[in-house]
């Protein structure tokens, strides 16, 4: 089926109609992956349509661009006045929101100086690796494709670029007939998913990833963290190998788009019982629970749209 688009974009400070959100084709942004984003979500809840974290969200935004010397011409304010308009705008809800921010046309080397473009989207998005993903778990596979090195790439930005190197790991996974791909760092340790962050768990106890291992911190990430801990499970973030994806009682994805997703084999090895198991199903239980009123938002998460 034809994907269907929403009526209202905002881009470079109003809302137009969604076809006319247009850029060059010469726009430096198309040859040389120069741009950074967010993804968002907002949720439905008691009180209304609430856009989960907003404000982290868009100082990340502004922390990719600080990286790549971009000065972006909006104040995180008009840039959340602009996540809240779409949504009215578009008459929806519980959606996915897409900040992004790009080099324009302006000049043609690798160093040009070039106008920053803004745009914000928004569209309703469901479970990003599937509809039965949160319940029944996925089947991952190892990429032969590596994350990239430290001091090459950036990791801690969230820019497009960055992305070349998830779509080789996504689109290898799904060819090869697996619902995900796992990236490994340089060094043969594990990094994340194509577009995901990852935890293990071990004696209840739950494992991830360093910031080291050329990873994106992500938000939900850091959110889990949070809840796990408050919840009284203890988590640890340290250097895991491959072979302890084959050991894990758990393992589990998240990010904003994925939310947090069960991994039920890796490499055709079983995880587990091969479905969620009960560290999984609680951190769901805690996550989603904040949207529906079962989890206080003591941290001032939800934000209103």
């Amino acid at each position: 089926m034809a994907q269907q688009y929403p009526e209202w974009i905002w881009q470079n400070g109003s809302i137009k109609p969604w076809a006319e959100a247009t850029t060059h084709v010469m726009s430096h942004a198309l040859h040389y992956g120069s741009s950074v984003f967010e993804g968002i979500r907002s949720y439905a809840t008691p009180d209304g349509a609430a856009i989960f974290r907003l404000t982290d969200h868009l100082n990340r935004l502004y922390q990719s661009a600080r990286i790549y010397d971009m000065v972006l011409p909006y104040s995180a304010d008009e840039l959340a006045a602009a996540c809240r308009e779409v949504i009215r705008k578009n008459g929806l809800g519980a959606t996915y929101l897409r900040p992004v921010a790009y080099r324009g046309l302006g000049g043609f080397g690798l160093s040009a100086e070039t106008p920053i473009d803004v745009a914000v989207a928004a569209w309703p998005m469901g479970p990003y690796l599937g509809p039965e993903a949160l319940q029944n778990g996925i089947d991952a596979c190892v990429s032969s494709w590596q994350r990239f090195a430290p001091n090459t790439i950036p990791a801690g930005a969230k820019a497009g670029g960055n992305y070349l190197s998830g779509q080789l790991i996504a689109r290898e996974a799904r060819r090869l007939g697996f619902g995900e791909g796992i990236a490994l760092a340089s060094t043969g340790l594990l990094s994340e998913g194509a577009g995901e962050n990852l935890f293990l768990v071990f004696d209840g106890v739950l494992h991830t990833p360093p910031a080291s291992a050329s990873l994106l911190t992500g938000i939900t990430r850091n959110t889990l963290m949070t809840l796990a801990r408050e919840d009284g499970i203890e988590v640890v973030e340290r250097d895991i190998p491959r072979e302890y994806l084959y050991l894990a009682e758990e393992v589990l994805m998240c990010g904003t788009a994925a939310e947090i997703t069960p991994i039920r084999s890796v490499d055709g090895k079983q995880v587990g019982t091969g479905k969620a198991g009960r560290v999984t199903l609680r951190l769901q239980e805690l996550f989603f629970g904040l949207f529906d009123g079962r989890t206080h938002d003591k941290w001032g998460w939800l934000e209103q749209a």
